[in-house]
């Protein structure tokens, strides 16, 4: 073979390796089906008589979540400018896995807008709950709080339907 043929056949390897072998372009997941859309916690019977209690506003869009943490405390945790009388709102936003029976959250804190949060009132850096999912109906979700063990019941209030997006 000469050496004209072997840069031939050589370059024809390499387009053929090329062509045939793409990496995947990085694209959102598309998540549970079930969780699709915007979710609201339902008040507790009891949550008047609880010292502190959040509630939760979810969007689930593919693999992704955005929440709002909602909280009522008659305890100051919190340095008095951020108590607010006891009611203030948290923000995070990451993905989210169903796995069997649990929904595993990975998100981090954000600002309001959903932005990245450094510093500042409440809680900063990882939000990292987890959650039994005991029940999924029709527009009703029935979950326990591993780490808090309350109920968290959220209700529908708007179908999303996943668009995968490249990330």
């Amino acid at each position: 073979m000469t050496y004209r043929s072997q840069v031939l056949v050589t370059f024809l390897f390499i387009l053929f390796l090329f062509s045939a072998c793409r990496f995947n372009p990085e694209v959102q997941k598309p998540g549970s089906s079930a969780l699709q859309g915007i979710w609201e916690e339902e008040p507790l019977k009891y949550e008047d008589s609880l010292l502190t209690h959040t509630r939760h506003s979810f969007t689930f869009t593919c693999d992704s979540f955005y929440v709002t943490l909602e909280t009522s405390s008659k305890v100051n945790y919190y340095e008095d400018e951020c108590y607010h009388n006891g009611h203030w709102k948290e923000y995070a936003k990451g993905n989210y896995v169903v796995s069997h029976d649990t929904l595993y959250i990975i998100g981090t804190y954000t600002k309001e807008n959903f932005k990245q949060k450094i510093s500042g009132c409440y809680r900063t850096g990882q939000y990292l709950p987890m959650f039994l999912i005991q029940k999924i109906a029709p527009g009703q979700v029935k979950l326990m709080n591993l780490q808090q063990h309350l109920p968290v019941t959220l209700k529908l209030k708007k179908r999303i339907k996943c668009n995968p997006q490249p990330l």
